[in-house]
């Protein structure tokens, strides 16, 4: 639970005050505002949140947060200034941002609304009955003249298959051969005939979303046509209908030249009707193609392209359906929807959600990649660690992915919603590392800050704390720590009181912490309790196999990262990494994988072997093609010498696996892989 300190108490105040109110991972501290009649303040007494005129009150009461909205950047340095070194101050640039987000998505969302309405409206309106089904036939839409025609209720309609609802439909038919079916005549249960066009509705994919008929009492359609109908006045009425519209509208005619445009196309574009009428449909276009003169072409409607539009550029997306008469095609009608600013929105909320995501652990098992046995074997330890209170010990070379195991462990657990907290012990020296991890009290040495600091222990109650390189701590600091993992409190640096904690423990060390109790470098009590879930992470060395996956994966990364657009790697690369010995492990394959993309040219797409740098230490490029011919025989001599040395090492330890494997200096767990691959048993070599 974050705790949050809302400075200013308007119109941003407010909005921010109304969305954190909301959550339930922030804890709104105090609403501050210098007038008492601030709207703010008035909403943070119906929340019975605390109010003050002054944030001095407050910036020292264990705040996580706190969002500077007045605006006024002397407030803001005030809040800088005196801030906790863990207080995150967020300007009032992003307080206005998120308030002026909040307002768009509002009146996007009313806009929205509106022209759901206004089409269901119109929809109910018509005289010609409609109904629309989903791509298995069933009803999702019904008009009120399709209820009066059809003679039932729309409860009848929709969700029911068609078929049960009009018994000799044809809508079916036309999902099948998805083609559409103009003024066909239809017999109704109930007597009536009507005239129906059924038409089916395809996406800009090709797939096949539904179908819809609409469709005319036959006795409706003689009396219209006895009637004196004033063509003049009909087009004076769709005239008036398309110049009303938000949205923006432009008609072009068989030939591809404009006839009309409505005043949002005119706002949208900055043309007008001189710039367009009579003119060709790709009079508007700055970038990409005409979808008028693609339809006229196709006979086929499109929707959701995008493309860039007037002298302005302006980024739009639309839709475009083709006007035939007869089945003869007499123009096409486009709706352009302007998405700039639907970007700008949703480039704000990433970013606001990166600021978030920055604050807790980063990664998840998703973000592992492999599927060798060893780290499968690794994962699964990892999730089944993660529903215990356990502490963790992670095991394993530098470069293997520690780290991101320890993410994954804590966003797995249920203290995923608090903190992570990341130290590495070997980071930090010697003189302050105690400070840092438990804190110190007011006067504790010189230069203690005024009113004590809490450690990062006590920052990381209730989540997790994950203590990288735990084998460089000295003897006395594995002391204070032990008496942490035994008593679950811990005393600050100048204190006598112990502070009781909730913290998850999760380590890491890339040291034989064996070895290190045998040259009384590591308490042994120490290493019992931190080993009682140990996760050994194999090195790259250990699942070759992973490298085409992990190979891919970071080369997505950067081409992220540096704007490329390289594919894959070639065969001849993959079967040279293969044979490198990856000391470096998944850091150094990064490593080597940006090098080589770095220098390739930007048309390329394939990393081949002259990009990459001398791995095996070789002077010409011809020994190295050698070297990967005799790959098979190579690979047979080494894993022959593997199993013949296994067999020795694990005979002279009287056939013990686990001294077998620290001879090894290899993991149990691989020890047991290699043993399975070669068919080592103890019965078999005696």
């Amino acid at each position: 639970m974050k705790r949050v300190l809302i400075v200013g108490a308007g119109k941003g105040g407010s909005i921010l005050l109304n969305i954190l109110y909301a959550t339930e991972t922030m804890e709104i501290v105090a609403v501050i505002d210098p007038k008492d009649n601030a709207p703010g303040i008035e909403l943070a007494k119906r929340y019975n949140i605390p109010i003050d005129n002054s944030w001095k009150n407050w910036i020292n009461k264990d705040i996580d947060i706190v969002i500077e909205a007045t605006g006024n950047e002397t407030v803001l340095d005030h809040l800088i200034e005196s801030r906790n070194r863990k207080t995150v101050v967020i300007p009032g640039s992003v307080a206005y941002i998120i308030s002026e987000l909040v307002d768009e998505k509002e009146a996007l969302l009313d806009k929205v609304k509106l022209q759901m309405r206004n089409q269901e409206l119109i929809l109910n309106n018509i005289r010609d009955g409609m109904i629309v089904v989903n791509n298995e036939g069933r009803v999702t839409f019904v008009n009120h003249s399709a209820e009066s025609i059809v003679g039932k209720a729309k409860p009848e309609f929709e969700g029911q298959s068609i078929e049960q609802v009009i018994t000799n439909t044809r809508l079916p038919h036309v999902l099948r051969n998805r083609r559409k079916e103009v003024n066909q005549k239809l017999t109704l249960e109930n007597g009536k005939q009507v005239i129906t066009t059924r038409i089916p509705i395809i996406s800009a994919d090709d797939l096949l979303v539904g179908a819809f008929a609409v469709f005319k009492d036959i006795t409706e359609v003689v009396k219209l046509a006895e009637e004196n109908t004033d063509l003049k006045e009909i087009k004076t009425m769709l005239e008036a209908i398309i110049y009303s519209s938000d949205e923006a509208i432009s008609v072009a005619d068989e030939n591809g030249l404009g006839i009309m445009i409505n005043p949002a196309y005119t706002r949208i574009t900055g043309l007008e009707e001189a710039d367009v009428i009579g003119k060709p449909a790709t009079t508007d276009i700055s970038e990409g193609e005409s979808m008028h003169l693609k339809v006229l072409q196709t006979r086929r409607g499109v929707r959701g392209a995008t493309m860039k539009v007037g002298p302005n550029k302006k980024e739009v997306y639309v839709n475009v359906a083709p006007v035939i008469v007869d089945g003869k095609m007499k123009g096409s009608v486009g709706v352009l929807h302007d998405i700039s600013e639907i970007q700008a929105l949703t480039s704000e909320l990433k970013r606001a959600r990166q600021i978030i995501r920055n604050l807790e652990a980063k990664y998840t098992f998703d973000d592992i990649i492999g599927n060798s046995t060893e780290m499968k074997l690794a994962l699964e330890q990892a999730k089944v660690g993660a529903k215990t209170p356990a502490t963790v010990l992670l095991r394993g070379e530098s470069g293997t992915g520690k780290e991101l195991f320890a993410h994954a462990i804590h966003n797995e657990s249920d203290r995923k919603h608090h903190k992570f907290i990341r130290v590495n012990c070997a980071a930090i020296a010697e003189s302050i590392l105690e400070s840092e991890l438990f804190g110190y009290e007011e006067g504790a040495f010189s230069g203690a800050k005024a009113g004590g600091k809490k450690g990062l222990f006590e920052e990381a109650n209730f989540g997790s704390i994950f203590l990288d390189e735990i084998g460089e701590l000295s003897l006395n600091m594995q002391a204070k720590l032990l008496r942490v993992l035994q008593e679950n409190e811990i005393v600050r640096v100048g204190g006598t009181e112990p502070i009781a904690i909730n913290v998850r423990i999760i380590t890491a060390t890339n040291i034989n912490l064996e070895k290190a109790i045998m040259a009384k470098t590591f308490r042994e009590d120490l290493y019992y309790r931190l080993n009682r879930l140990p996760i050994f992470i194999p090195t790259l060395q250990e699942r070759l196999s992973d490298l085409p996956l992990l190979a891919d994966h970071i080369i997505l990364k950067i081409n992220q990262d540096y704007g490329r657009n390289v594919h894959s790697i070639s065969n001849e690369v993959l079967d040279v990494l293969k044979h490198y010995h990856w000391p470096g492990n998944i850091r150094e394959l990064e490593n080597i994988l940006g090098r080589a993309m770095i220098y390739m040219d930007m048309n390329e797409e394939v990393i081949k072997q002259k990009h990459l740098p001398n791995l095996l230490g070789k002077s010409n490029e011809k020994e190295m093609v050698q070297m990967t011919e005799q790959n098979n025989s190579l690979q047979t001599a080494v894993e022959n010498y593997e199993k013949q040395y296994i067999k020795r090492i694990y005979k002279s330890n009287n056939y013990n696996k686990t001294k077998t494997a620290k001879d090894l200096n290899i993991s149990i767990r691989s020890l047991y892989y290699k043993m399975d691959k070669y068919e080592i048993e103890k019965n078999s070599m005696q």
